[in-house]
């Protein structure tokens, strides 16, 4: 077991893609380390978005957590609102001489920390929406994918609104200029948890039949009970947009979880897709084995001081 005196860290993160043990070892070493745990996930901010977004708020037990419930189901949580958030959570979680460990599994929001993204808020611009109702689909992910050639969430091109922001964003972003400022300063660790490809594929088949006997269903219908329209529900991902598709009578039972089970299978393949391309641009990330001892491994990563240097302004 290691001690907070013991390490040199400013910073600790453990990411990998969804099902793959991330919660519970970053709870595990938070309490070595009399850490708190700040949550880099675009869906669990949401209250009432508990199963669908993977919370396992039973993992924690006492142990502090952020950026987890802190806003109304049916409201938008933009990677500036998050980093913006993070920053502020990162200095009370230091100030109060507590260590921080990021703790998540969405690529861009843990980018977003790790890399100092240089961002800008970008309002809604009436007039572009006006020209962008006029396109149908199609026009709009071409537009989307013209302005941003590298685009890397496809949950962007799924559904209209976010492809209609998305391209709102783009069009703000090239016109003021934006992106990352890396400069050294921060010690941080980052801990990724690898699965090999079929080990995986049963983890996420097994939690997604837990959490269906557990109570998704009824979380969505209850969200969607709330006055959360169904297509508000799709923004929030596949499992909102899948289940809400149910419910409807858009598709049966077991249509519905060999859908959903195949597309989050797609989402983990695009997560370690996004991990490898954070490598690629300067974040180094120590692999572990998911099906050795993850903490042992996690603990000998620490000791060794593998550390990318990185600054947060």
């Amino acid at each position: 077991m290691m001690k907070k005196d013991e390490i040199s860290l400013d910073m600790l993160t453990i990411l990998g893609p969804t099902a793959s043990g991330k919660t519970r070892m970053a709870v595990a070493l938070a309490k070595e380390l009399g850490g708190e745990i700040i949550s880099a996930d675009s869906r669990q901010v949401f209250r009432g978005m508990d199963i669908g977004s993977g919370k396992d708020l039973h993992e924690y037990g006492h142990v502090p957590y952020h950026l987890i419930d802190i806003l109304d189901a049916g409201g938008e949580f933009s990677v500036f609102e998050f980093q913006r958030r993070f920053l502020n959570v990162f200095a009370e979680v230091t100030a109060r001489g507590a260590f921080p460990v990021l703790c998540g599994g969405s690529g861009m929001y843990l980018d977003a920390a790790l890399r100092n993204y240089r961002m800008i808020e970008v309002p809604y611009n009436d007039s572009l929406r006006a020209d962008l109702a006029k396109k149908d689909d199609v026009e709009l992910v071409d537009e989307l994918r013209r302005l941003k050639p590298d685009q890397h969430n496809s949950t962007d091109l799924l559904n209209r609104e976010r492809t209609v922001r998305a391209i709102e964003i783009a069009r703000g972003e090239i016109e003021v200029g934006s992106g990352c400022e890396q400069r050294t300063g921060m010690q941080i660790v980052v801990i990724g948890i690898h699965w090999e490809r079929e080990a995986l594929r049963r983890r996420i088949t097994d939690r997604l039949k837990e959490r269906l006997d557990n109570g998704m269903i009824e979380e969505v219908q209850l969200l969607h009970a709330s006055g959360i329209a169904w297509e508000r529900l799709d923004y929030y991902g596949l499992e909102y947009r899948f289940v809400g598709a149910y419910l409807r009578g858009d598709m049966n039972k077991n249509d519905m979880f060999q859908r959903l089970n195949s597309a989050i299978n797609d989402f983990a393949k695009r997560q370690g897709n996004w991990f490898r391309r954070m490598e690629r641009h300067g974040v180094v990330v120590n692999w572990i084995e998911g099906e050795g001892d993850q903490l042992a491994q996690a603990r000998e990563v620490i000791q060794k001081k593998e550390r990318a240097s990185i600054y947060f302004s």
